[in-house]
Parts: structure tokens; C-alpha cells; sequence
């Protein structure tokens, strides 16, 4: 399976070329500062390879110190971009920075423990398909 994607600003785009293994939900409080959200939406795959269409050069690679915790993104934009993780041994592509739809489903949410408070029970609220006026 070959899918696209880019980043928010249009300066870097991509292409994966294999199989994704999983869709993890993770809510740990590193992917909750790196994305500003309750969960990041990351792909895991051991086989894909990521080739870098446009861009290259304006990829920032973070490392958290004493973690495995690595965040590729957009020097310009910001955006999340796949990265190498578990020493290179693991392709990790947000969800979000693909181009098209993908027929993974979610496989699980990780790291609960660590949910935020306030987005426990948080199925029945109202929700809009756009902005609420």
C-alpha cells in the first residue's frame, strides 16, 4: 500500500510505501504536549518506508532526553511528520498528516492511565458539524 501526505503549510510532502500494523490512540502526557490534544493518532508500521517528496531540509527532529520519545515535524508549520522510532526499527506516521483516507481502524487506546481529566465521559456532549455559531 502506497499513501501520501504533507504537512499543514504545503513545504514538505511524503510518500509511505507499506502496510500498517496498528492505529494507536495514545494518551500519554508526552503525546498530549506534543500534539496540545488529549491523544496522538500515530500509525505503526515495521516494513513501511517513508520517502520524503518535498521538503527534506525543513524537518525538526525532537527527542525527549531519557525517552523514546521522538517527534518529527514542519520547521515552518509545525506539523506532525512520520518519524523513525525504537532504533529505527518502527515507522511512525501521524494519522493526520496523510493525504487520503486509510481504512485502519483504530486498535487501541494506550497509555490511559494518563487520559486527561477532562476528556473522561466526554460521549455525550453535544457535537456540530462545523464551528457553533
Amino acid at each position: 500500500m502506497k499513501v501520501t501526505g504533507s504537512c499543514l503549510c504545503g513545504d514538505i510532502s511524503f510518500e509511505v510505501d507499506g502496510e500498517f500494523e496498528s492505529l494507536y490512540l495514545c494518551h500519554c502526557k508526552h503525546c498530549q504536549k506534543d500534539t496540545g490534544s488529549s491523544h496522538a493518532s500515530n500509525l505503526f508500521s515495521s516494513d513501511a518506508k517513508v520517502a520524503w517528496i518535498t521538503g527534506e531540509d525543513k524537518i525538526k527532529v525532537y527527542q525527549l532526553p531519557s525517552t523514546q520519545h521522538v517527534k518529527s515535524f514542519c520547521s515552518n508549520c509545525g506539523s506532525a511528520l512520520p518519524s523513525l522510532q525504537m532504533n529505527n526499527e518502527l515507522v511512525v506516521v501521524p494519522a493526520g498528516s496523510l493525504d487520503q483516507d486509510i481504512s485502519i481502524k483504530p486498535t487501541a487506546h494506550i497509555f490511559t492511565s494518563s487520559s486527561a481529566a477532562w476528556e473522561k465521559d466526554i460521549g455525550g456532549i453535544i457535537s456540530y458539524e462545523k464551528f457553533p455559531k
